[in-house]
């Protein structure tokens, strides 16, 4: 390779030094100029066996052949393409959380690894929670060992595609060439490809970035700015709302100053950990913080576009600061527009201005039903405007067929005769929809029937994008296929329990509450009832959960969450009555916080206030079981004390949904017997 190197180029010969004593080998190369003259070389000559087959971002690399490239004397080295290690980073789960600490493995180094599995317990500043891979391989290495801490971002293991490669990765990690992406050097490289334009001014400032709201978010979308560019900010003080997979949450910012530059605008959306805003500790600084905002980018671009995009290309001028104004005069200058997910895509999707529609939700929040009776209100409108004297008809002269351009395009390349196709455009001119529908690429819209005197009702016929929350429900709801499981059911008298509810209605406790409390109590007798499947090591086993926390399922706007109640078993009613009442209204504003809803160790979801007798319910990820209420009704049993032998009483029949793995029969059915225990003849446990 030297001689290689030699025969084009004396002088570049003088900046590569090949390093053959190491399995893996590799060239280091002392200036920029050189790396790519030794990239043309090594393109230009794939005969002599030193083909490259990728150009990473830092590095070029074939198998046997690794870069190395040098700035300002900081050697940055790429990883042996043959051994390209998948890097395990410490996750943000929460707005907060600065670092966190490794609890313990669940995987160990030489383990196949499944993408969506397991493989960490982490300790945040809220909670311990698992921590999935994202992709399949093989755990090579764990650089963060149990009990250890490492910050938000850093690499905590590496993970290899092929079992194969395992060594290959360990070797290049402890010989220094599979450094972490956090290293200084690799910003080095990356800032003079740049351009001075990415350059930070020299003034003091801090960037805020886009927060995982989840341990499942991938990418968030800011819903809306409550400040403007140039406003003053304080450190605890809200400045934006960001829609993560969950819920709308409030984003803070944890320095003082002043909001420099916005980089992600109100409805666009940016990665986890990208930059969305610029803050000034200075507001003489602001005007230079915004020319650097103009060259960094927080939006989540299409693959095609970003490649597309010149490297050469000059940065945008910054926009300049406006006060947000709000459409319609229902909002005030700067207040927060609050709607769910679902009503803002509905608003999008049929071109209405969000600020301008009264919510009917809790809080005045935007619901999709009051995007829709917006909607309905504008198609009056139109109909009211399309009953007034239409325009002359117009008859095309004898021969022409009137269509549109796009449709003659499109009737020709079908190869159909424009004159077989039915007009519905204006003076019956043929459309492209025409053309489509003649094809068959589009069904035919069919005017619907309605009965006199009766409203036409418009059912939803389009394809609609899951939300974020949707998406999470349905990933949770198809994780839990392959776990077998059994119901077990179980009638309970309920005649007790609702008088001891109506006695404690007025001191705000709910039926809920008392729910929550008697299945923990029934819980605290049956442990099995509150773990969890798990393997660990390689073993499979049990997962016994100290904390007794109920989780139960809320329907809202746009999907399905679990309020949690926390220790249930320990706490008294009145304050699980007050703490549900908190709960159900964050979840209806979307502004419940992580351990608000992903800390429960055994859940209910309740459809008896819908009428529904009984059902199934399907178990949550990583729980052990679900009990499913029914509603309450009456019926006749006999009595021997009554006059008739008969007398009325109330049922409710529930039904527990287990995890056959840990949980057997006879572990649902002692559980059930005790909590009909407790709520037909231990009420005074509840009170």
């Amino acid at each position: 390779l030297n001689q290689l190197i030699q025969s084009f180029d004396l002088e570049l010969s003088s900046h590569c030094v090949v390093d053959w004593k190491s399995k893996m080998k590799t060239i280091e190369v002392t200036s920029l100029s050189a790396a790519v003259a030794l990239l043309n070389v090594l393109y230009s000559n794939p005969a002599h066996g030193f083909g490259v087959s990728t150009l990473g971002r830092n590095a070029v690399s074939n198998p046997g052949i690794s870069w190395v490239g040098s700035s300002n004397g900081k050697s940055v080295t790429s990883t042996q393409m043959g051994a390209e290690p998948i890097q395990i980073t410490m996750p943000a789960l929460s707005s907060t959380m600065k670092e966190g600490r490794v609890v313990s493995w669940l995987k160990n180094e030489g383990d196949a690894i499944e993408a969506g599995e397991a493989i960490m317990v982490v300790e945040s500043d809220k909670a311990d929670m698992d921590v999935e891979a994202f992709e399949d391989g093989y755990l090579a290495k764990i650089i963060t060992n149990e009990g250890e801490s490492a910050p938000v971002g850093e690499v905590v293991a590496l993970i290899s595609a092929l079992e194969s490669e395992i060594g290959e990765v360990v070797e290049s990690f402890e010989g220094g060439s599979a450094a972490p992406a956090a290293d200084d050097s690799t910003g080095a490289d990356a800032a003079p490809a740049a351009g001075d334009a990415a350059a930070a001014p020299d003034v003091s400032f801090s960037q805020i970035d886009m927060p995982a709201l989840s341990s499942t978010m991938k990418e968030g979308k800011v819903v809306s700015w409550l400040k403007a560019e140039g406003d003053p900010i304080s450190a605890g003080e809200a400045i934006m709302v960001v829609e993560s997979d969950k819920a709308d949450m409030d984003v803070e910012a944890f320095e003082e100053g002043y909001l420099a530059a916005i980089i992600t605008e109100e409805g666009d959306s940016g990665a986890v950990g990208a930059p969305v805003a610029l803050i000034a500790e200075n507001e003489a600084d602001i005007p230079a913080l915004k020319a650097y905002a103009s060259t960094l980018s927080g939006v989540v671009a299409a693959p095609a576009a970003a490649a597309a995009a010149p490297a050469t290309s000059a940065p945008a001028a910054p926009k300049p600061a406006a006060p947000k104004a709000a459409a319609g005069g229902t909002a005030a200058s700067g207040d927060r527009v609050v709607a769910s997910p679902l009503a803002k895509k509905r608003a999008e999707e049929l071109g209405l201005d969000i600020s301008a529609i009264a919510g009917t939700g809790p809080g005045g929040r935007i619901t999709a039903g009051d995007v829709e009776a917006a909607a309905s209100g504008g198609a009056a409108a139109a109909k009211k405007a399309s009953a007034a004297p239409s325009k002359p008809a117009w008859t095309p002269a004898a021969g022409v067929i009137a269509a549109t351009p796009t449709a003659r395009v499109a009737a020709k390349k079908a190869k159909i005769d424009l004159a077989t196709i039915q007009g519905t455009g204006e003076f019956g001119r043929v459309t492209i929809d025409d053309v489509k529908v003649a094809t068959g690429e589009k069904t035919p819209e069919r005017k619907r029937a309605a009965q006199p005197g009766a409203e036409v009702v418009e059912l939803p016929g389009d394809f609609v994008p899951f939300t974020g929350m949707q998406k999470a429900v349905s990933n949770n709801m198809e994780a839990t296929l392959s776990v077998p499981e059994f119901r077990v059911s179980r009638e309970i008298q309920m005649d007790a329990f609702d008088n001891l509810y109506k006695a404690l209605k007025p001191q705000g406790v709910t039926v809920s509450a008392m729910l929550a409390k008697a299945v923990a109590l029934a819980i605290a007798k049956h442990p099995i009832i509150n773990s969890s499947y798990s393997e660990q090591g390689g073993a499979p086993g049990i997962q016994y959960n100290q904390d007794i926390n109920i989780a139960m399922a809320v329907a809202i706007d746009g999907g399905l969450i679990t309020p949690t109640l926390k220790y249930a078993n320990e706490r008294s009613m009145i304050e699980l009555g007050e703490n549900w009442k908190e709960l159900v209204g964050k979840a209806k504003s979307g502004t419940l916080a992580p351990d608000e809803y992903q800390s429960g160790t055994f859940t209910i979801s309740n459809m008896g206030m819908f009428g529904v007798t009984d059902f199934g319910a399907i178990l949550p990820v990583g729980s052990g079981g679900i009990l499913a209420i029914g509603g309450t009704q009456e019926t006749i049993v006999p009595d021997s004390a009554a006059v008739l032998g008969l007398k009325k009483v109330k049922k409710m029949k529930v039904t527990l949904t287990c995890d056959h793995r840990q949980i057997y029969g006879a572990d649902a059915a002692l559980f059930l017997k005790t909590l009909a225990d407790i709520m037909e003849n231990k009420l005074d446990m509840l009170s």
